[in-house]
């Protein structure tokens, strides 16, 4: 799953502000219903004016937190059992539950004012400033949004029980960088590289790459790791775990910045005038491994990968992951070579999909991007005999059939959907992480379809994810 925190600007959850909190509209409005908190007529939305196949985020936001609102207005009739467990929530919160419910009721007040422009008591987290709004205007504001992520994690844990009952594992997803409006970043500014009015002194992002001549600029603020180190990485291990209490395994996004990141000026349009600055390399993973006992993660091992990257994947034993859609090109082997200790996707988020790479051309065209990208698709066009009704499955069919001890395959591919269908496209923000799937295309067939190719490739589950990723 991609992450499940809440959702930042331009929809994206690598955004998010938050990195703990859960999603509020995957909070189900039936479940809600279930309980009484919320009638029937209000848990499905109509008339948005969104197609089928592509979510209208200003209208669902609207229409989820109406329900949301509703459903706390009514809790003071809820079943005794239900608000019972929701006062043990508020008496044993989570550690980061304090500063997230009340950065959100803050955000709201102020009409989601970046809080670097909040009134300085307020931005500077003044004791008293902080109490004053605690205790007054902002106290059923800050006790709503504690209800959501009470919502959230009574949801997701029924959601776990669930799969786990079936043998179904879940594996996350953990951004390696915080959305600069995050209430992590307001609460923690001594571990992010700000400077005294709050904003950034330098910014996250990569070099030009195949997605973007101009590099990508993320705009996150930076760590400090010399702070996190002092602090014995402390947040890095609440967040891991935080992480971990919902998901069996995690892949860690841009493992690259473990080992050297990005740096580029805050004045900065592109990326092309940042630099390497060195991450914190084993330091905070060993002392995530002495707090949590192990690390089930898989390192997103793509990008400026370098021999150092490399060293410490495999100095902290983590697979690796290996994408199809770049296994075809000058120097790559085919994902018959992929390594045993490794996860093969057909594509990321971050890629078109396995149709939409075949019969589009890449969004760079450069002769040389594009000349390679007609040598990739000759050679895959030999080794399936040509493009036709089959192309999705003979491609999901490499994939499963790799050495890799774990396969993934997005949905889109399953469905064999082509280039209206991608999720995100990176150094862009229009029209991104839109896509969804509808009931009709999950059909039996396809379910049937994937379960054989399961089989035939001896990917038939006989265990759980943790073991497949240690």
């Amino acid at each position: 799953m991609l992450p499940v925190g809440p959702i930042g600007p331009a929809n994206s959850p690598y955004q998010s502000p938050s990195s703990f909190a859960g999603n509020p509209l995957l909070v189900s409005l039936e479940s809600l219903a279930e309980d009484g908190l919320i009638g029937v007529a209000d848990v499905r939305l109509t008339n948005s004016g969104s197609s089928e196949d592509r979510i209208d985020y200003a209208a669902v936001l609207g229409f989820k937190e109406a329900g949301l609102r509703r459903a706390f207005a009514r809790f003071g009739r809820a079943p005794r059992a239900l608000a019972l467990a929701f006062e043990e929530f508020l008496a044993d919160p989570p550690a980061w539950l304090g500063d997230y419910a009340l950065f959100a009721a803050l955000r709201e007040a102020r009409g989601d004012e970046p809080w670097w422009h909040w009134p300085a008591r307020l931005r500077d987290r003044e004791p008293q400033a902080l109490e004053d709004v605690r205790s007054g205007g902002l106290a059923e504001g800050i006790r709503y949004h504690s209800f959501v992520q009470f919502l959230f994690a009574r949801q997701w844990s029924a959601l776990a029980d669930h799969c786990h009952a079936r043998g179904i594992s879940l594996l996350g997803d953990v951004p390696i960088y915080v959305a600069h409006e995050s209430a992590e970043v307001w609460a923690h500014r001594p571990l992010f590289d700000l400077l005294p009015d709050g904003t950034a002194r330098a910014v996250a992002g990569v070099p030009p790459d195949y997605f973007s001549a101009d590099g990508q600029l993320w705009g996150n603020p930076l760590y400090r790791w010399d702070a996190h180190e002092a602090q014995g990485y402390a947040w890095w291990i609440e967040r891991l775990a935080t992480t971990l209490a919902r998901f069996d395994a995690v892949r860690l996004d841009h493992f690259v910045g473990f080992v050297n990141y990005w740096s580029v000026p805050r004045e900065s349009r592109t990326a092309k005038t940042g630099h390497w600055e060195p991450g914190p390399g084993a330091a905070l993973f060993e002392r995530v491994r002495d707090a949590l006992g192990s690390l089930p993660f898989l390192a997103e091992d793509l990008g400026e990968v370098t021999p150092a990257v490399h060293e410490l994947r495999d100095r902290l034993g983590l697979p690796g992951m290996r994408v199809l859609q770049f296994s075809f090109g000058s120097g790559a082997d085919g994902p018959e070579h992929f390594p045993e200790w490794s996860a093969a996707y057909t594509g990321t988020h971050d890629n078109d999909t396995l149709l939409g790479w075949l019969r589009d051309p890449p969004p760079r065209h450069e002769p040389a991007i594009l000349a390679a990208w007609m040598l990739e698709r000759e050679r895959v066009l030999a080794r399936i005999a040509g493009d036709g009704p089959e192309t999705n499955w003979k491609l999901i069919r490499m994939a499963l059939a790799s050495p890799s001890r774990l396969a993934v395959a997005p949905l889109q591919d399953v469905l064999g959907l082509g280039g209206t269908a991608r999720l995100n496209t990176p150094g862009t923000t229009g029209h991104n992480w839109e896509w969804r799937s509808t009931e009709a295309e999950l059909r039996p067939e396809i379910a049937e379809r994937l379960r054989s190719l399961t089989l035939e490739t001896a990917r038939a589950p006989s265990a759980t994810l943790r073991p497949a990723l240690r």
